[in-house]
């Protein structure tokens, strides 16, 4: 039976400690890496499937209060939780926005500075997110930021519309619907509510021929 109470202890403490570390890197190390990438005071960001805030809370930070960011999932309970933890850091430049789990970025009236799509693409099949990264060239500024986060591809264990998918797929099929590739930036990532070494996939809009 001790062994037992000790044990749930333990698991508790853990638990502890990977909240205060993802809140230390949302704070600090996650501005670092979204500026790091792009990401300047005064944009405005639209974070995809944001769920509790990983990259939303470091990027509303990033843009300071000149800036805004579109927080966009179709789950409340995640957005509520969201929108306490910006509330707890006194953070005014984050709209929440609840979805029914669309793919159109209609209820986005304005131009946006950068997107994120990090670690959802794999719920949507081919004909899906072409016309995900379509709705992502509309709204885009000219030097707008398309920045993804392309887990489960055959790398890093296929799952779900990424059974066949591997990552040089996912840079062709971004650059065919209107996308100049950058570069990958590699750092230590939110996935999955822990932080892992992780590469996103950085895209520009193509340069119009004249």
């Amino acid at each position: 039976m001790p062994d037992l109470v000790q044990e749930t202890v333990d698991v508790k403490q853990s638990k502890v400690v990977l909240v205060n570390t993802l809140k230390d890197w949302e704070n600090k190390d996650g501005v670092t890496f979204l500026r790091n990438i792009g990401i300047k005071a005064g944009d405005k960001v639209l974070d995809f499937g944001c769920r509790v805030g990983h990259y939303s809370i470091p990027a509303a930070l990033a843009v300071g209060k000149t800036g805004k960011v579109y927080a966009i999932d179709k789950h409340q309970h995640s957005l509520e939780e969201l929108k306490r933890k910006a509330n707890h850091l006194g953070l005014e430049n984050i709209e929440t926005i609840k979805t029914s789990g669309q793919i159109g970025l209609t209820f986005v009236e304005s131009v946006v500075d950068a997107i994120l799509l990090y670690d959802v693409q794999h719920y949507f099949d081919h004909l899906e997110r072409e016309y995900l990264y379509g709705e992502c060239l509309r709204i885009l500024g000219n030097d707008g930021l398309l920045s993804v986060y392309p887990k489960h591809t055959i790398e890093d264990g296929a799952n779900r519309k990424f059974q066949s998918i591997c990552v040089a797929d996912i840079i062709y099929e971004i650059r065919k619907s209107g996308f100049q590739f950058l570069r990958k930036y590699c750092d230590v990532l939110s996935h999955d509510d822990s932080l892992n070494q992780g590469c996103v996939l950085n895209f520009t809009k193509k340069m119009r021929k004249i």
